[in-house]
């Protein structure tokens, strides 16, 4: 007999469809980072090669997003252990691709970057033991989805682009 829902089959949440065909060096110039980064990040388990694990590695347009906010967050200070952290906490709410499905944000907590989590009953810092409430939440920098767009993001900073 087929299996009928996602958690029969041992998979924890539905798997959505998946877009795209990119191989590391694509998803590193649209992340802002080197093809060699997304390896490393694919290895750690900060993103998923949805496509294809086996060698090379193929990554689908959602894990080009999933890149994009890992690059974000590490650009920030975040820690790799709260990336890891908040991978691992958000993955069974928000699935496949948890850092770019939920509404996070940073803030700065004795001059450590922190995740905040924005959620319709409150915020949340992930700290050591998972999220806790923010009875008082500080300024949060909204995480938002940007790509590489490399031309228009040289032109944008002054650098010179040929047209032909």
């Amino acid at each position: 007999m087929p299996c009928g829902t996602a958690p029969r089959c041992g998979i924890p949440f539905p798997m959505a469809a998946i877009h795209g065909h990119f191989l590391a060096a694509e998803v590193g110039e649209l992340a802002g980072v080197s093809g060699t980064t997304i390896g490393q990040w694919a290895r750690w388990g900060y993103i998923p090669a949805s496509v294809s694990q086996e060698d090379p590695h193929v990554y689908s347009v959602e894990d080009v997003a999933e890149a994009a906010i890992v690059g974000e967050l590490l650009g920030r200070g975040v820690s790799h252990a709260d990336v890891r952290r908040a991978i691992e906490r958000l993955r069974e709410e928000y699935g496949a691709w948890p850092l770019s499905e939920a509404p996070l944000g940073t803030t700065t907590r004795n001059g450590r970057p922190r995740i905040v989590l924005r959620e319709r009953d409150g915020m949340f810092a992930l700290g050591p033991r998972g999220w806790q409430a923010m009875t008082v939440p500080p300024p949060v920098e909204e995480v938002r989805l940007r790509l590489n767009r490399g031309a228009a993001r040289r032109a944008r900073v002054g650098g010179a682009v040929r047209r032909g």
